[in-house]
């Protein structure tokens, strides 16, 4: 059987609807970087995802090629996520979105090196003709974190990021947004079936002890 990042790192993919501290130990990630409207017809963001997945699917059947990885275990593509800000604006303005910068993601597994990364992209671009030349490998950090499953339209975000920081202050804890830590989301549906109010996104934001 396929392994599954969401079943076996439940705590990170499937937190409950109320908000939880937790510390994110580092992992590596597919990465495009980008700005604007993420709703745009054919806009950057929407592109993005095209190029994550395209790595994403050529890692996973590698086993099908004569590159071998080491260390392979056959597993489910990850959801994807993505880290988004506003210049010099902790909170996010989500009435005006054509401000978003973002970078779009899928998690590696571990065992995917980057030099197995740099492979997939040669061979992405040799059988799709495509240029993933936008495509990085991440390696990110993200530490000690409030998260929390939104569930509903992504506009309505605002109300489970209130609840999260009330949580947080309740907690002795307080937001600590700033480059490079930044508002994150893990999509668990897909916005394209999935009725707006039953959408569910895990939402993350980097938090600091208050001493």
């Amino acid at each position: 059987m396929a392994f599954d990042f969401k079943k076996e790192y439940k705590e990170f993919y499937l937190p409950k609807n109320k908000p939880e501290i937790i510390t994110i130990p580092p992992m590596h990630y597919i990465a495009v970087k980008g700005k604007g409207n993420p709703n745009e017809e054919n806009g950057a963001y929407k592109q993005s995802i095209s190029l994550l997945y395209g790595i994403a699917f050529t890692i996973k059947m590698s086993k099908m090629t004569d590159h071998r990885i080491n260390g392979y275990v056959d597993f489910v593509v990850p959801p994807l996520e993505g880290f988004w800000w506003q210049e010099n604006q902790q909170e996010i303005d989500y009435a005006h979105k054509e401000l978003f910068q973002w970078i779009s993601v899928i998690r590696l597994p571990d065992f995917v090196s980057q030099e197995d990364f740099l492979w997939a992209v040669k061979e992405a671009e040799r059988k799709k003709k495509t240029d993933f030349s936008k495509v990085e490998y991440l390696s990110y950090d993200e530490g000690l974190c409030v998260q929390c499953m939104h569930i509903g339209s992504y506009d309505d975000e605002p109300a489970t990021i209130e609840m999260m920081n009330q949580y947080c202050q309740d907690n002795s804890y307080a937001p600590d947004i700033q480059n490079p830590r930044y508002h994150h989301e893990i999509y668990l549906s897909d916005a394209r079936r999935v009725a707006k109010d039953k959408l569910k996104t895990v939402i993350r934001h980097p938090i600091k002890e208050l001493l």
